[in-house]
């Protein structure tokens, strides 16, 4: 995690270094008590040390998470022929750009017409006994409307009638009792037609339902002899060839989506409270060095791998011209947070001694050294400082 800017270092005090050119006059006065007369005093001609201050700065700070990972297309498509055929035409080339709907491949469709053709010549033939006229889109009609069932509902209703009026001339004796079982005999006969003609209707309405099935599904493989982009993108692999015979279910091309592409990454588990969607990502990746590409947090598991102590999250990037690629390694921040209004000191003002860095400050006019990880301040020797101070000099 990124905790300081390229100008700034973080610190609760800020160096200003001084010109310590009392320290030098102090220096001077004990060579002078030091040496005999006519000896050569050490502090005859003090150096002066010229130095600048550096005044405390308010700055923001953004704090970031370092991550790796590979772009990766969301939409990835293998596209395969749901139909066996001859490949007449290959209407797209390896790169190119597709749009949903797009002609890729055409198969022969000699067979498939024929097909096409013998299942509608069968629909027909079931409709016609049905009574409906393709041409009107007419509905199915009920079982007592159909042409069967009326002529056997006409018979039944004449069978009944002779059988009524037997049975008054049997009444006044005017017909013989073998002639009567005759005409209940024909009504008898007419029932079972009825109901026979009934069933067949049925038949003929359940047959319909399979034709119209076969008839369907016939023509969906003649459509499916073109074979169509599903999502679009671009053709990332192409596996046919014109004039070649493939199967049902064989692969003919690949499609890529191209935009928006996402980056999938693993973040350490400490990290896990300061990730959150919709966090600004800025990345780079090897092909254009120079250039920095920007994402938006999508989706973070909930999960953490136990053995590498991470959790994957995917992040999407905008690629409205292409310029990035799926399988791309890509190297970046996702920036979690800003700190406002911090103090800070320039770089060059920061001294490391030990692994602990600490700045140089004057208080009424005495320089005393502050760690950068305390507010304590601890007075340093003139000569001490001097020595610093002519070092950075």
């Amino acid at each position: 995690m990124v905790h300081r800017s390229s100008l700034y270092y973080l610190a609760t005090v800020a160096l200003l270094t001084v010109a310590m050119t009392a320290c030098t006059q102090q220096s001077a006065s004990k060579g002078q008590k030091g040496g005999g007369g006519g000896g050569r005093g050490r502090g005859g001609g003090g150096q002066v040390v010229n130095v600048q201050t550096a005044p405390i700065q308010r700055i923001s700070i953004q704090r970031s998470v370092d991550l790796s990972g590979t772009l990766t297309s969301p939409d990835q498509a293998h596209v395969s022929s749901e139909v066996a055929g001859i490949v007449r035409d290959v209407l797209f080339e390896i790169g190119q750009e597709v749009t949903v709907g797009q002609e890729l491949v055409r198969l022969d469709a000699t067979e498939l017409n024929l097909a096409l053709q013998r299942a509608e010549s069968a629909l027909r033939q079931t409709e016609a006994q049905l009574g409906i006229d393709a041409s009107r889109s007419v509905q199915i009609p009920p079982d007592d409307q159909s042409a069967a069932v009326r002529t056997a509902a006409a018979n039944r209703e004449d069978a009944r009638a002779q059988l009524a009026r037997a049975q008054e001339l049997i009444a006044k004796g005017l017909m013989s009792r073998a002639e009567l079982d005759t005409v209940q005999t024909r009504v008898k006969v007419s029932d079972a037609a009825y109901q026979s003609a009934v069933e067949s209707v049925q038949a003929l309405k359940a047959s319909l339902q399979d034709r119209k099935a076969s008839y369907d599904l016939a023509k969906k493989k003649l459509s499916d002899a073109v074979i169509k982009a599903p999502v679009p993108g671009a053709v990332s692999e192409r596996t046919v060839q014109r004039g070649e015979y493939i199967r049902e279910n064989t692969q003919v091309v690949t499609i890529v989506r191209m935009n928006p592409l996402k980056l999938k990454t693993a973040v350490q588990e400490k990290y896990a409270n300061l990730i959150r969607q919709n966090q600004i990502v800025d990345f780079k990746v090897e092909p254009y060095p120079d250039d920095m590409f920007h994402g938006k947090i999508a989706y973070i598991s909930p999960s953490v791998d136990q053995a590498s102590r991470t959790f994957n999250a995917e992040i999407l990037v905008d690629n409205p011209a292409n310029k990035l690629k799926p399988g791309f390694f890509a190297q970046g921040q996702i920036q979690v947070s800003r700190d406002e209004n911090v103090l800070a000191v320039p770089e060059e003002t920061v001294s490391m001694l030990a692994g602990v860095s600490s700045v140089y400050v004057i208080n009424n006019g005495v320089v005393k050294q502050t760690s950068m990880k305390g507010n304590s301040l601890k007075f340093w020797r003139c000569s001490r400082v001097m020595r610093f101070l002519h070092r950075a000099t």
